[in-house]
């Protein structure tokens, strides 16, 4: 299928996003069109043809 990843266009086989992603590093946050998937539920949250996947993480500093 092709998903938009942070920007960028890319062809994947996942079905979810635990398996397009794998663990998240502490301090991610994933939205799919736009919305906030649970950090509870990342990992079997379903993904689909056209979906746009952005994967943000909080970096410490003033």
């Amino acid at each position: 299928m092709r998903l938009r990843v942070n920007g960028q266009e890319t062809d994947a086989a996942a079905a979810t996003l635990g398996e397009l992603l794998g663990p998240l590093p502490h301090g991610s946050a994933v939205a799919v069109n736009g919305h906030v998937v649970p950090r509870a539920g990342v990992s079997g949250h379903p993904i689909v043809d056209g979906d746009d996947v952005e994967v943000v993480t909080a970096v410490a500093g003033g």
